[in-house]
């Protein structure tokens, strides 16, 4: 009776396997297992059941028991593979030590067996990704392709999915960026057309969706996010892998502008049992970016620190933020330091823009137009996307302070086009009101008050007060100077010295210095007497 109850169970929950619906699954298989012990193979699928719904730690004592099953019953290739999946799962949890014993354990196996075969492939991948965890990338590429190559030859759809996905992502660190996503959108075929595992369909989909993030590809993000929430939406029961859609929709939403939708979907992630240390590092540091927009800077603060906690560097928001707290100096130290310690150009480009913002902000002139050079190279292998109009962005915005209005304006108007394009309403009004200023500097006050108003009217409905702060009376002749630079000027005018103007303002005096440089020549004056007398005769006190 008992085993004939243990066989309906297993035949349930083979059937609830194969019809993804995990919780019913894991009962079912787990109910058989209790009554009479599974088989190395039906081991494995609890095991699959148990991770999809987030239970890490059986996920792992099931994966265990079933590979010393495979090695008692002379299946060394088949605990050969148990054991590259135990190894895969520990590096990515960060536990490099097991993941490394797992895979010499591997590794032994495949050896003892003695034959070609595609569990070879899987310890080749694994050798690729240490490489790749010591940054050597082109090592990494070639073992990846070499596991690729043995893939194809055995048929395995897992493997050469994996191989490619690995593949694209270590192209792009090396800036090869149109040829990694060639193989990002090739694995990602697999995907969509159902030839993968379950557990290697969601790493897949998470792998390619932050990849296309990285390299700032913003329509494939949104067309695998869209894809990604489907599968996730097919599987209401699955705990794993939908915290991270839910910070992949959440980043989606911000950029189009829905900011309180995206702000509970990156909380709702931050939250979401199963989630790996990253993917709520990831959450938290999205949430910080929505709730910084916002002027909630409070919130911002603790969701960075949160981030931080679990192991994200929250760069360059956390510098942004003391820039919105009007601390130039603290956000151009956290800026220079974070882009010291990147190398890879995709890295690199992910904090030029902001470096770019701190260090005009700051009045540094030189090393924003350098960073803004070093961004312009970086964006010169995209065709389009976000990371030209960034750099469109960080030239105009340079040009601007330089006081060349005319070159100002053709590139900001490339970035604005970029912008709309991507339907990106908050980029598109930044742009906006830096369109405005150069016009105003070209003498055109009419185009100056349409871009201006635009852009305050897109900052009120998104509700990004700091912005609408910032953007000030937008009749106001600023005479190309910055918000910090009126302050400056005011206090010059007041008689204040260096000194007492970096006491009030809370910056460097080297910080005042490049402030009152930079006024005397956006006013064309060679004096503070005569940059006070200025700012009488045109109101600015």
């Amino acid at each position: 009776m008992a085993r004939a109850a243990a066989t309906s169970a297993l035949e349930r929950g083979r059937l609830s396997y194969e019809q993804r619906a995990w919780a019913d699954a894991y009962e079912q298989l787990a109910q058989a297992e209790q009554r009479d012990q599974l088989g190395a193979d039906d081991l494995e699928l609890l095991a699959t059941a148990a991770y999809m719904l987030g239970r890490d730690d059986e996920y792992f004592s099931v994966l265990e028991r079933a590979h010393r099953l495979h090695v008692e019953n002379g299946d060394l290739l088949r605990a050969a593979r148990a054991a590259f999946w135990l190894g895969l799962q520990l590096a990515l949890r960060g536990e490099i030590g097991g993941s490394t014993g797992w895979n010499s354990r591997a590794q032994r196996l495949v050896d003892r067996a003695g034959r070609d075969s595609v569990e070879q492939g899987y310890l080749v991948l694994a050798g690729g990704f240490a490489q790749a965890m010591d940054s050597d990338w082109e090592a990494a590429l070639e073992t990846t392709r070499a596991s690729a190559k043995i893939a194809e030859r055995h048929g395995d759809a897992d493997l050469l999915a994996l191989a490619l996905m690995d593949q694209g992502q270590y192209l792009m660190r090396l800036g090869r960026v149109d040829g990694g996503l060639r193989f990002l959108d090739e694995a990602m075929v697999a995907v969509t057309t159902g030839e993968l595992s379950p557990i290697v369909t969601g790493i897949v989909y998470c792998s390619v969706i932050d990849g296309c993030h990285e390299a700032s590809e913003l329509r494939r993000a949104q067309e695998w996010t869209a894809a990604l929430t489907r599968w996730c939406a097919e599987q209401p029961d699955m705990v794993s892998f939908t915290g991270r859609c839910l910070v992949h929709r959440a980043e989606i939403m911000q950029l189009h502008g829905s900011w309180e939708d995206a702000l509970a979907e990156a909380r709702r992630a931050a939250g979401r049992a199963g989630m790996s240390r990253a993917g709520v590092a990831q959450a938290h540091y999205r949430a910080g970016e929505i709730l910084r927009l916002q002027g909630r800077l409070a919130e911002a603060e603790e969701a960075y620190r949160d981030a931080n906690a679990n192991g994200r560097e929250p760069q360059p928001g956390l510098a942004l933020l003391r820039l919105a707290q009007g601390n130039e100096d603290a956000a151009a130290a956290a800026m220079r330091r974070a882009l010291g310690e990147s190398v890879e150009p995709i890295a690199r480009a992910a904090l030029l823009p902001a470096f770019v913002e701190v260090m005009l902000a700051a009045g540094d002139l030189d090393e924003a137009e350098r960073a803004s050079a070093e961004l312009d190279a970086i964006a010169a292998g995209y065709e389009e996307g976000a990371l030209p109009a960034s750099a469109a962005h960080a030239r105009g915005a340079v040009a601007l302070a330089r006081g060349d209005a005319q070159t100002a304006l053709t590139a900001l108007r490339q970035a604005e086009r970029t912008w709309q394009e991507l339907e990106a309403p908050y980029e598109s009004a930044r742009v906006r009101s830096l369109v405005g200023q150069a016009c105003r500097a070209l003498g055109d006050e009419d185009t100056a008050a349409l871009e201006l108003e635009a852009a305050r009217e897109t900052f009120e409905k998104l509700g990004a007060g700091p912005d609408l702060a910032h953007l000030g009376d937008s009749r106001a002749e600023r005479h190309g100077l910055t918000d910090r630079e009126l302050e400056v000027l005011r206090l010059v005018a007041a008689g204040k010295s260096n000194r007492e103007i970096a006491a009030a303002l809370v910056i460097s005096e080297h910080t005042v210095a490049r402030h009152v440089q930079n006024i005397f020549g956006k006013l064309d004056v060679s004096s503070r007497t005569a940059a006070g007398a200025f700012a009488f005769e045109h109101r600015l006190v």
